[in-house]
This record gives structure tokens, C-alpha cells and sequence, in this order.
């Protein structure tokens, strides 16, 4: 058994304090919310975010960062990506050499371009960091629905010590060393799924969404290689599997304020109406950056940029992808010579 913290009490972090609690750990919750932290402890539920699902009675909850983060065997980071660095600030003082944190949200930081766990190796020098990432919505991980996962981590010891701790029987965890692709695969189909809730709220079918998420994977991998992921976490669950839950479900805040978008909400009024922190309009700006960097094109994710920025309605940006200059599907295949 070991002590574990769930540093953010958003529908994520409370599904995976529920999770490892079932697993035998001894689980405590902290949000820097008064409000939150009480009604978890009276309600035992998060009636906002996780509605339904019932939380035991010895898990703990509290406002006090330095108790939360102080003597424990791991921590796990599940606060949004606006607040990563700042939360990793606060908590750094409370961070003993060699801790163990695992990260679990989704994002890039628009103004460095660094990933979660780069922000957090910055913020915090003295821990290690891990990352947890996969199709997984919290309302299924939350009801016990069978979810599969990532865990990511530079030591294969570390990776394996994290895998036993999540994995029981509806929560199969697979190990990995390539970090930056699992964090790159993670916040990019945050932009990609917007853009499929921005087809569905235009009213497009099925074969709109399938190219969508096919380029879109294109995309997200040709730009996670140059910057040295590799090809193969594209084509897994941090890639391909985390891109197809995200744009086809409805658990998805992203496709939720996509398809709001594609209705004719503006991108504030779409944040707003789904009441949650939708990640991809945090991570779409510093998509961009990235590829101007690195000299790769996006064009999905560019098009999703004009539309939340630059005030481009969405059905031109639909006749701007589909009237781009012809290509070859993929350049790297040979052809027959012929006359």
C-alpha cells in the first residue's frame, strides 16, 4: 500500500483517486477551492464534475498543499494546464529530493512551448517526473468501465513501480520511455478533436470526422517526430487511441466546445457553456509555435488557430483544407516505374 496524493480535485484527479483507492492505497485530495474540499468531504461525491460517483469514507481531503504534498510516496499532478506551473511552484518547497510525481493533465505551455512535465522538471528540479495519458474519460474510469493507458517515465523502473500501482482489472496500464511523445500525442488531439466537434456542429458526417482524425494523427506525429518522439507512440493509446475517444465522445470537453463553435458560439462563449477547462484552446496557440519552430505544416491545427483567434468562420476554414494543393498520401512509398 502506499500514501498517495491527487494534487487537483477536477473529475480526472477524483477518478483516479477512486481508482487507487480500490487498489488498496491510502488516498488524500487536495484543491486550493474551500468550497470544493468541503463539499467532497460532506457530499462524499463531486456533484459538478463527477456527478454519481460515490467516494469512501477514509479518503481524505484538504486545502493544505504543504500536508498534501509532505511524506508521500507519490504524487499525482491533476490540475489543469493553465495552473501546472504554478501549483508546481507552490508545491516545490514541500518536495523532497527524488519524489515521484506523475503528471495526468494534457498541454503545452504557450509562451516556453514546454510540455507539462518540462514545467514541472523547471518548477520542481529535485523530483522525478512521470506521465499518465490514454483514451480515458474520467465518467467511464470513474464507473469502472475497462480503460487502457500509458504510464511514460525516463527509468523503466520507475515506469514499471507506476504500472503496478494504477493497473487492476478495468485499468490496464502499459509502460513506455518516450515521454515528450506521450505529452506531444496528449495535448495536440485536444486541437485535432475540436476541430471534429467543429465538423459535427456544422452538421458534417461520418467521413468528415474519419479524415479529421486521420490527418490529424498525420499531423500530430509529423510534428512529434521532428521534435523527437517516436512514431510508434503515435500509432498507441497516447496517439491514435487518445485522438479517437477524444474527437468521437461526448465526454469530451473539446468536441463538446467544438461543436458549440461550429454552431456559432465564439470561443468564449463555448468555455463558458461547458464549464470546464477546455484544453485544446490552451494548447492550440503553442501548436502553432511549435511548427513554426520546427518548419512543419499543420493544417488542421492551423485552421483551428484562425477559427478561435482569428474570428475565420468555420465553414471557410473547411473549404480552405479541403482546396490545399493535391498531394501524395504518403511521399515515402514507392511507385512502379512506368513510361
Amino acid at each position: 500500500m502506499a500514501d498517495i496524493s491527487i494534487i487537483g480535485a477536477g473529475s480526472w484527479g477524483i477518478a483516479l483517486a477512486l481508482l487507487l483507492h480500490k487498489n488498496g492505497h491510502c488516498v488524500t485530495v487536495w484543491s486550493i477551492m474551500e468550497a470544493e474540499i468541503e463539499m467532497l468531504r460532506t457530499k462524499r461525491e463531486h456533484k459538478d464534475k463527477l456527478p454519481g460517483v460515490k467516494l469512501p469514507d477514509d479518503m481524505e481531503f484538504t486545502t493544505d498543499l504543504e500536508s498534501a504534498v509532505k511524506g508521500k510516496e507519490l504524487l499525482v499532478l491533476a490540475v489543469p494546464s493553465p495552473y501546472t506551473r504554478s501549483t508546481s511552484h507552490s508545491m516545490s518547497p514541500y518536495v523532497r529530493e527524488g519524489q515521484l510525481i506523475i503528471n495526468v493533465a494534457k498541454g503545452i505551455e504557450e509562451n516556453t512551448l514546454f510540455t507539462l512535465s518540462q514545467i514541472i522538471e523547471e518548477e520542481i528540479p529535485q523530483a522525478e517526473v512521470a506521465v499518465l495519458s490514454g483514451p480515458s474519460h474520467a465518467e467511464e474510469v470513474g464507473r469502472g468501465i475497462p480503460t487502457t493507458i500509458v504510464v511514460g517515465a525516463k527509468k523503466k523502473h520507475t515506469a514499471e513501480y507506476l504500472q503496478n500501482i494504477f493497473m487492476n482489472e478495468v485499468f490496464r496500464v502499459y509502460i513506455s520511455p518516450d515521454v515528450l511523445g506521450i505529452e506531444l500525442g496528449a495535448a495536440l488531439k485536444n486541437v485535432v478533436a475540436l476541430a471534429a466537434g467543429i465538423a459535427d456542429g456544422l452538421g458534417y458526417g461520418d467521413n468528415t470526422k474519419a479524415a479529421l482524425i486521420t490527418r490529424g494523427i498525420a499531423e500530430i506525429a509529423r510534428l512529434g517526430v521532428a521534435m523527437g518522439g517516436k512514431f510508434e507512440t503515435f500509432c498507441g493509446l497516447a496517439g491514435i487511441g487518445d485522438l479517437i475517444v477524444t474527437c468521437a465522445s461526448m465526454h469530451s470537453r473539446n468536441r463538446r466546445a467544438g461543436i458549440l463553435i461550429g454552431q456559432g458560439y465564439t470561443m468564449e462563449q463555448a468555455m463558458s457553456e461547458v464549464k470546464m477547462v477546455v484544453e485544446g484552446v490552451y494548447s492550440a496557440k503553442a501548436a502553432m509555435g511549435l511548427a513554426k519552430k520546427y518548419d512543419i505544416q499543420i493544417p488542421i491545427i492551423e485552421q483551428v488557430n484562425a477559427i478561435l483567434f482569428d474570428a475565420q468562420p468555420a465553414d471557410e476554414a473547411v473549404r480552405n483544407l479541403m482546396l490545399r494543393d493535391k498531394k501524395i498520401e504518403n511521399p515515402l512509398l514507392p511507385w512502379e516505374e512506368t513510361e
